[in-house]
């Protein structure tokens, strides 16, 4: 019997500890003999990695909303292209730290652009490839900054620095696409310790494991 690829992504705010749970989400994935690529956005190729730099360096205004849309759909579509699609295609399961719908809440409903156009260059850029089932890492905006502050020191990038209204409207989005697409976001309360929250993945994944 053929296997079958995966596709899942990890969103949320600034220090929600996306990274974290997507390493112990492909080692747990290991456990039941199930090969996992864990990348991230933006990057996760060698095009994509070199939009990254562009991206999170310099100062806050260095790109518009809409230059940044731009650069995440070109970032993505080189990322879907080179890594995921392929991953899929062979069978792995991949998982992704951030994807699509970080875009349409960071440079969307928080950078004032309408989802529709998100979406749109989505549809041209990756043409339309959607994850299984999207996670979302939910913290307070004040705790999600207080852990990034601690993880990031002085060296926090061009989208952690931002204001406390922009990471309220970042996490506001997040809940705002769960409640309308709940067949593939689950909310996970990432407060708790590091092990309840992979424990609540792992029990939201369950229906898609073989």
């Amino acid at each position: 019997m053929a296997v079958t690829g995966r596709f899942l992504s990890l969103e949320g705010g600034e220090g929600a500890g996306k990274s974290t749970q997507a390493r112990l989400l492909a080692a747990a994935l290991a456990e039941r003999g199930i090969d996992a690529l864990v990348t991230r956005e933006p990057g996760g190729s060698e095009g994509a990695e070199a939009i990254r730099s562009l991206l999170m360096e310099g100062a806050v205004t260095r790109w518009s909303a809409h230059s940044e849309a731009l650069l995440f759909a070109a970032a993505r579509a080189d990322h879907v292209e080179k890594t995921i699609r392929p991953a899929i295609g062979a069978g792995r399961w991949v998982i992704c730290d951030r994807y699509l719908d970080s875009s349409r809440a960071y440079q969307g409903l928080a950078g004032g652009i309408d989802d529709a156009a998100i979406l749109a260059l989505h549809g041209f850029g990756s043409r339309g490839l959607l994850p299984d089932r999207t996670f979302v890492l939910e913290l307070t905006p004040e705790e999600g900054r207080e852990r990034a502050a601690v993880r990031d020191g002085a060296a926090a990038d061009r989208f952690a620095a931002r204001g406390a209204a922009f990471h309220a409207d970042v996490a506001t989005a997040f809940r705002r696409f769960a409640e309308h697409e709940p067949e593939r976001f689950r909310m996970i309360n990432a407060s708790a310790d590091i092990a309840t929250v992979s424990a609540a993945i792992l029990a939201d994944l369950a229906d898609l494991l073989p």
